[in-house]
C-alpha cells in the first residue's frame, strides 16, 4: 500500500488514548502512513499535531454544552474543511457522538466516496435506539468495546459493526495482583476501594453519602479498615476538601500507576457507575455501585433502556453487581450491601466467581490486542475504498 492518509477526530480524553493506540498500531502495521486530526496528549506523542486543543471540545453535562455550544460548532465546522483539504484515505471518528458524528455527516456530503469508522459505539442499546439506522447514512464501519454490540447494532438496522475488544484488555497485568500482594479477606487491615467519580458533579453529589456510608460501615464491620481513593488531578483539592469531614478518612491515590496498585490491593469497592466498575472487575474487587443525577437528568430516565448502569453487569448479562441509584443511594442502603462482601459470603463469592469468566467473555488474552484489530479494519476499510475506485 502507498502512503496511507488517516484522520482522526477524538472529543476527549478517553478518545485520545484509544486514537493513540490505534495510530501505534498503524505505524506498526502499515509502516508509511500520515496523520492529521483532532486530539490530546497522548495522540500528539504518536506525530498528531491537532487542529486546536482538545478542551475546546472535551466538554461534559447539559448546561456546559449548551454554554460553549457556538464555539464546539464552530471547531466542528473546522474540522470538516481540514479533512477535505487532507484528502485523507479514512476518517476515523472516536466516541463522543454528539460532536464527532456532526462532522462525520457533514464530511459524508463533501466526501461521499471517503470511507469513515466510528471508533466506539454509540449506546444504541441504551437509548436513542432509532440513531442506529441513521448512523449507515455517514458511517461505514462501527468498532465496538462492548462484545453484546455487535447483535445489538445488527438488530436495530446500524451500520456493520465489529467488537475489537476493550482496551483494558491490553492493561490486565497492572490490574491483578501479584502473589501477596492482595491480603486475604480476613486479614486486618482490609482494604477498601473508594471511587466517587471523575467529573465535579459525580463527587459533589456522592462524596457526602459515601463518607455517611463507610463511617456506618466501621460501626457494623467491627474491623480496621485501609481507605484507599484514587482521584483524577484536577479534581484532587475538592476531593481532599469534601472528605475531611469524613469520619474515616481515606488515603487520597494520585496518578494512574498508584491508582492501579490501589485495585491490587483492594479487597472491596463503592465506586460511582463508569468504566471504573469493569476495571474493578477485571481486577477481581467485588464492589457496590451507586449514582445520583441532576432533577433535569432524572427526568430522562423514562427512555433508557438496560438493565444496570453497572458495565459489568452488562457485559456478564446478569446484575451480579449490587447497584444504589438516586434515591436508594443513602448511606444506610450504600452500607447494607457493602457489609457481605466484608467477608467469605455467598453475595461475595458470587461476584467473584462472574468476574472470572470475563476473560472469555471479552477475548482477553487474544494473540492481537484490541487496537492491531481495530487498525485492521482500518486498513480493510481503505483497501475497500480504493478497490471501488479503481
Amino acid at each position: 500500500m502507498r502512503q496511507a492518509k488517516v484522520f482522526l477526530i477524538a472529543g476527549e480524553e478517553s478518545g485520545d488514548q484509544l486514537g493513540a493506540g490505534l495510530m501505534r498500531a498503524l505505524k506498526a502495521g502499515i509502516g508509511d502512513v500520515a496523520f492529521e486530526g483532532v486530539g490530546g496528549r497522548a495522540m500528539e506523542g504518536e506525530g498528531l499535531k491537532s487542529l486546536f486543543p482538545l478542551s475546546d471540545i472535551a466538554v461534559m453535562g447539559i448546561t456546559a454544552v449548551l454554554a460553549r455550544l457556538p464555539s464546539i460548532y464552530r471547531r466542528g465546522l473546522e474540522a470538516v474543511e481540514a479533512v477535505v483539504r487532507f484528502r485523507p484515505d479514512v476518517l476515523v471518528v472516536i466516541d463522543s457522538p454528539e460532536f464527532t458524528h456532526a462532522v462525520a455527516r457533514r464530511v459524508r456530503r463533501r466526501l461521499p466516496d471517503l470511507p469513515i469508522v466510528n471508533y466506539v459505539s454509540p449506546s444504541v442499546w441504551a437509548w436513542r435506539p432509532g440513531r442506529a439506522p441513521r448512523m449507515r447514512a455517514y458511517i461505514d464501519h462501527v468498532l465496538a468495546l462492548k462484545p453484546f454490540e455487535p447483535a445489538a447494532h445488527s438488530r436495530l438496522g446500524g451500520p456493520p459493526c465489529t467488537y475489537v475488544g476493550h482496551p483494558l484488555v491490553e492493561q490486565l497485568h497492572e490490574l491483578r495482583p501479584a502473589p501477596g500482594e492482595r491480603r486475604p479477606i480476613a486479614d486486618d487491615p482490609l482494604t477498601l476501594l473508594v471511587l466517587p467519580g471523575s467529573r465535579r458533579s459525580e463527587i459533589s453529589r456522592l462524596m457526602e453519602p459515601f463518607g455517611a456510608a463507610l463511617a456506618l460501615l466501621q460501626e457494623l464491620a467491627g474491623r480496621r479498615f485501609e481507605l484507599l481513593l484514587p482521584a483524577v488531578p484536577h479534581l484532587v483539592e475538592d476531593i481532599r476538601a469534601r472528605a475531611a469531614g469524613w469520619t474515616m478518612r481515606p488515603t487520597i491515590v494520585e496518578g494512574e500507576q498508584a491508582k492501579r496498585a490501589a485495585f491490587r490491593r483492594a479487597n472491596a469497592a463503592l465506586a460511582a457507575s463508569g468504566t471504573v466498575t469493569l476495571e474493578l472487575a477485571l481486577s477481581g474487587v467485588p464492589m457496590v455501585v451507586a449514582y445520583k443525577v441532576s432533577k433535569l437528568e432524572e427526568q430522562l430516565k423514562h427512555i433508557i433502556k438496560v438493565p444496570s448502569i453497572v458495565l459489568a453487569n452488562l457485559i456478564l448479562g446478569e446484575n451480579v453487581v449490587p447497584e444504589r441509584v438516586q434515591w436508594d443511594c443513602t448511606p444506610e442502603k450504600l452500607a447494607g450491601a457493602l457489609l457481605p462482601l466484608l467477608g467469605s459470603s455467598p453475595e461475595r463469592q458470587r461476584q467473584i466467581e462472574a468476574f472470572g469468566r470475563l476473560d472469555r467473555i471479552m477475548e482477553a488474552g487474544g494473540i492481537s490486542t484490541p487496537s492491531e484489530r481495530a487498525a485492521g479494519i482500518v486498513v480493510a476499510e481503505i483497501e475497500r475504498a480504493q478497490r471501488r475506485s479503481s
